[in-house]
């Protein structure tokens, strides 16, 4: 492959701000794909989400199939806020490449195109495959999870393109995730002529967090984490809101149920007197478990990683990404499938430039033999 090319690819890709919520970002990322993806012939077509987000992008060889063969998947959105690429754009070393969201997961994106510029002609034939591109992965498929999963059920198998873990391993199972806004509302007083005329609501939220971390269960690698807080107006002032964002993870999906419930009953108890609090979920992703249709795929991937030379190792990993969708709705589904990165979400985020090659390989060889 001319690597260069790719890199220029990649370029005007990464070096365009597309958070999630930098919606004319996201749709310019999409333009870019359409327009490379329309060059090899392929049909695509743009999915209105709403207004809240950049359009999703569906790409297919068979845009008349009912069913696919196999529907890869991937996002178009960053966690970076406007100004990121102007600070650091796509740079590269003698092993790396960096810039915002190179491996999370524009050459994800990019590898899925590429491999289907190297599948044989008959494969192409043969196959029906379809390609769903989401504007909202990074705050938690909001908008986008409902269009990949009527998908999903229309495909045999699901592979998610984000990035390969650091030492090279693919994606077998993700813990699932939950996230919660907690809003308290108590009353205002002065703090010092009528303290006792007020309710706190900091204290409320204060007590909350001890509550809310006794319900997680370490072994079973369930964690609730509460990291961001805010309230009240002056320190002489008896607070009468506070607000706490709660973050939530698990490996089995009977946790979650376990959890929720248990919030749901603490924040109607309520955690001071003359406090209430109000608890709105704002995301959830089931947990990707592996089922015994899974295996099977991945003894197919095993088998394609030993006929291109590639070794194929595992990870269940804690963060969560489209997968877990997919993998809750019964569809075979493997994740990990781009090439190796590490440091998403950070400025340390890089790509092994070595990787890239071979992983285009490796999903083409993971297709054909399907």
């Amino acid at each position: 492959m001319n690597i260069d090319h790719y890199i220029e690819e990649l370029k005007t890709l990464v070096n365009i701000d597309c958070g999630t919520g930098t919606i004319t970002g996201v749709a310019k990322v999409a333009g870019v794909i359409e327009s490379l993806w329309q060059r090899e012939g392929w049909h695509t077509a743009r999915v209105d989400l709403g207004a809240n987000v950049g359009p999703g992008l569906f790409v297919t060889n068979k845009p008349e199939a009912e069913r696919f063969d196999v529907l890869l998947v991937g996002h178009l959105d960053t966690v970076f806020p406007p100004g990121t690429v102007a600070e650091r754009p796509l740079s590269e070393d003698d092993t790396r490449l960096y810039g915002p969201g190179v491996s999370d997961m524009k050459s994800g994106l990019l590898n899925i195109l590429w491999a289907m510029r190297a599948l044989d002609a008959g494969d192409k034939a043969r196959l029906a495959i379809a390609v769903a591109m989401n504007p909202d992965e990074e705050t938690g498929s909001v908008y986008s999870h409902e269009w990949i999963g009527a998908l999903a059920k229309r495909a045999r198998c699901v592979l998610v393109c984000e990035a390969a873990r650091a030492d090279g391993s693919l994606v077998n199972a993700r813990k699932g995730m939950a996230g919660y806004h907690l809003t308290f509302s108590g009353v205002a007083a002065h703090a010092g002529n009528d303290p006792e005329k007020g309710r706190s609501a900091i204290t409320a939220l204060a007590n909350s967090v001890i509550a809310i971390n006794g319900l997680g269960d370490r072994a079973r690698g369930t964690t609730l984490n509460v990291g961001v807080i805010q309230g009240g107006s002056a320190a002489n002032v008896v607070a009468d809101r506070a607000t706490a964002e709660l973050d939530v993870r698990f490996w089995e999906n009977v946790e979650y149920a376990r959890v929720n419930q248990a919030l749901i009953a603490l924040c109607e108890q309520g955690f001071l007197a003359g406090v209430t609090t109000t608890l709105t979920q704002v995301n959830h992703k089931p947990a990707m478990a592996t089922s015994e249709a899974t295996r099977h795929l991945m003894q197919q991937v095993e088998a394609a990683g030993k006929a291109e030379g590639i070794a194929i190792t595992w990870q269940a990993v804690g963060g969560g990404s489209d997968a877990n969708h997919t993998a809750a709705l019964g569809i075979p589904t493997l994740d990990g499938l781009g090439p190796i990165g590490a440091g998403f979400h950070s400025p340390a985020e890089w790509l092994d430039k070595a990787s890239i090659e071979p992983r285009i390989r490796l999903l083409k060889r993971i297709i054909s033999m399907l």
